[in-house]
């Protein structure tokens, strides 16, 4: 019989303590608060990084982290419902400029004001007007 060897297996069967994980956070009104993502199928899960090269390097270099335990993490996670934990996660989406988008929103708003909707408010500004003049005349 040949011993079985661990370092192939895709999926152990027991899992280890991965130490001490920088943890993502973000700030809010009340301190820090760590950061969920979702995983490809949508579910969501807790991401640690086992280091704050790999942190930096699929997060950038502004995301702020603290230093938890695994079983911390997932104590943290476990009211939310997250039950998956990710561990030096390889790929993230880009984040969404939000100054980008406002400024296009700026630039695009005068397409929101068709010149038949500005019609209509005038001709519906003019009838009330008028409906206040009739009461007012008898």
């Amino acid at each position: 019989m040949s011993p079985v060897d661990r370092s192939e297996d895709p999926e152990p069967s027991e899992r280890f303590p991965a130490g001490l994980l920088f943890v993502p956070v973000r700030s809010g009104p009340a301190g820090c608060t760590a950061r969920f993502f979702r995983t490809p199928l949508g579910g969501r899960t807790a991401v640690g990084f086992t280091s704050a090269a790999k942190l930096t390097a699929t997060l950038g270099t502004d995301q702020a982290s603290i230093r938890l335990s695994e079983p911390a993490l997932r104590a943290l996670a476990a009211p939310l419902g997250v039950t998956t934990l990710t561990i030096d996660p390889q790929l993230s989406a880009a984040s969404a400029d939000r100054t980008a988008a406002t400024a296009r929103e700026r630039e695009n708003s005068w397409r929101r004001w068709h010149p038949q909707h500005v019609g209509a408010l005038r001709v519906t500004g003019a009838a009330a007007v008028v409906a206040c003049l009739n009461l007012l005349i008898g």
